[in-house]
């Protein structure tokens, strides 16, 4: 499976479009996860509080970049790191562990259905002529 997954290029129009889908919605949980790191942070007199809110806002815009940018060769890549980087970001909030997973499993799916898609669209539209 790992080798029909896009690493690296352009996908076609469907692959770019779920992929768009997935790193665009996760713009907005990355965003509201980002207000809970600050909270729980801030209530507990961290003084990191801000640092986790920027970070998570720009991690926020970088998803909405990687959507822009699918079309791209390094807009795949940059949706890889964003991916990992949501990961990553279940250091600061353990649940985000879980939402990080979810959207890595999405991610994978976007990109290895939308590629299938593609090629079926493809075959299709050479068929008809």
């Amino acid at each position: 499976m790992i080798g029909t997954v896009l690493m690296y290029g352009v996908g076609d129009r469907m692959t770019r479009r779920f992929a768009g889908m997935v790193v665009g919605s996760q713009s907005v949980v990355v965003f509201l996860g980002a207000l809970v790191a600050w909270a729980i942070a801030k209530s507990q007199h961290d003084t990191a509080h801000t640092s986790y809110l920027v970070v998570g806002i720009v991690l926020a815009v970088l998803c909405i970049v990687a959507a822009g940018t699918l079309r791209r060769p390094w807009g795949v890549t940059l949706g890889w790191i964003v991916q990992i980087a949501t990961v990553l970001a279940g250091f600061v909030v353990p649940m985000m562990f879980l939402v990080g997973l979810m959207f890595l499993a999405l991610w994978v799916t976007a990109l290895v259905q939308g590629r299938k898609m593609d090629a079926l669209t493809t075959r299709r539209e050479e068929s008809s002529g």
